[in-house]
């Protein structure tokens, strides 16, 4: 790998970039916006600039942004170029980017990145896919990045990604709307607590166990969360997850539950 371009230096991208420099990469940084550039890297004034001679393209931008950053030197990558796709987006942009990487001699990699970039820079864990996968990984793990090449198609990555977002960033929502719940009755500290031993004890038999009891008790547990409901609203408080969960289990009479592993705990 002698040279990688990167469009897009904001807080992901910087760092990123930041890490290939120190690791010995020429490393070309294109942003149009007034953000700092990361120490070590070259600053392009324009994106055909950035990619002039580089193997490995990054596209570190928001999904808004994904097609326009692949684009805007299409024609000035040369053919064989890894494009590498960071953004946070729905398989389906992840696909009509392949396409168009493809239609220009482009191998395209669907990156899907797996915790906060902050503090962790270039040794992000990232789950690959497409036709560029392998030789991204062949060219990144040995920089420190945690990779995995985890299907053929473009999208596959960003599958994972967005499935398990559904629990983690559902999780912080719900964990957000208990402790405002829990401050506005006066016991904060304590429903802290409580939820962090809950969490700490949890593991894959416990999981399949909710997912388990939740059809057979889901009476009961609708009224108690009809309750909950009520409890949020006399504290002020909007109880837009509690509302959800409620609808969850006043349907569940007439839905399937998913099936878990036969071994929960992987």
């Amino acid at each position: 790998m002698r040279r990688v371009a990167v469009f897009g230096l904001g807080e992901a991208g910087g760092l990123i970039a930041a890490d290939l420099a120190a690791a010995g990469v020429a490393t070309v940084g294109y942003d149009p916006a007034d953000v700092d550039t990361p120490a070590g890297v070259i600053r392009a004034s324009d994106p055909r600039e950035a990619v002039d001679g580089a193997d490995y393209v990054l596209g570190v931008t928001a999904a808004a942004d994904a097609p326009a950053a692949l684009e805007q030197a299409l024609d000035a990558m040369t053919p064989g170029t890894v494009y590498a796709d960071l953004s946070t987006a729905a398989p389906s942009l992840k696909q009509r980017l392949d396409k168009v990487a493809r239609g220009a001699s482009l191998a395209f990699v669907d990156v899907a990145l797996l915790a906060p970039v902050p503090g962790k820079g270039l040794r992000t864990p990232a789950g690959l896919s497409g036709g560029g996968a392998d030789a991204f990984a062949d060219a990144f793990a040995p920089l420190g990045m945690p990779v995995e090449v985890v299907g053929d198609a473009a999208g596959d990555a960003a599958l994972r990604k967005l499935l398990r977002s559904v629990m983690m960033k559902g999780l912080a929502a719900l964990l957000i709307e208990a402790m405002r719940a829990g401050h506005a009755a006066g016991v904060g500290d304590w429903l802290w607590r409580n939820m962090a031993e809950q969490l700490t004890r949890a593991d894959g038999p416990l999981l399949a166990r909710l997912v388990a009891g939740t059809k057979p008790h889901a009476l009961r547990r609708l009224h108690e969360m009809q309750a909950a409901t009520e409890l949020l609203e006399d504290l002020g408080i909007d109880p837009v997850m509690t509302r959800s969960t409620v609808e969850t289990l006043r349907r569940m009479p007439d839905e399937t539950l998913p099936p878990v592993p036969e071994r929960p705990d992987g």
